[in-house]
């Protein structure tokens, strides 16, 4: 059975495309692409389930046209419509030296000057110019932190852990 913290979060299934069960992926973090993997894992009703691929293309920089194994009708693809779409942390982890900023939600922040744990990053905001990390805090409260190269120290994949320069004052807004 697959674990919800062995995955991470990468897109949802949108609307069937055609009629030969071909779906649209709206994906956030291309690793499917990058470390060349053989199937892709949808939440069927709160299950985990994995999805072998067939075949894919890309549309656009957020949307591929994705094919499943046994997958192979309209309707079929119909009951996939809405499902989120995670990834193996350990096939990510394996593939590739860099880490995407879906991968690091569940991670611990931590400050550098003190070593204290601020909280877990619960999602990563890329709206606006200025990427920032939700934070929940062990005290219940959500903070938002810049996600700047020049204040992230370390990143250890193994603990799950990223160390930050944190501005004077920032936790204290």
């Amino acid at each position: 059975m697959i674990k919800k913290e062995e995955v991470y979060k990468i897109g949802r299934i949108g609307k069937p495309h055609g009629v030969h069960g071909e779906l649209q992926l709206q994906f956030s973090d291309d690793v499917f692409d990058v470390v060349d993997a053989d199937y892709l894992i949808l939440d069927i009703d709160g299950i985990l389930v994995p999805f072998f691929i067939e075949e894919y293309r890309f549309r656009s920089d957020e949307i591929a046209l994705m094919k499943f194994c046994n997958i192979n009708s309209d309707a079929q693809a119909r009951e996939l419509t809405g499902c989120i779409v995670y990834f193996p942390r350990k096939l990510a982890e394996e593939g590739t030296d860099d880490v995407s900023w879906a991968q690091i939600v569940g991670y611990s922040l931590i400050d550098e000057a003190t070593n204290n744990v601020i909280g877990k990053i619960v999602a990563v905001d890329e709206t606006t110019v200025n990427t920032l990390f939700e934070v929940s805090t062990p005290e219940g409260e959500e903070i938002l932190i810049p996600a700047s190269d020049e204040l992230i120290v370390a990143t250890d994949i193994a603990s799950k852990t990223i160390t930050m320069r944190i501005p004077a004052g920032l936790l204290d807004l």
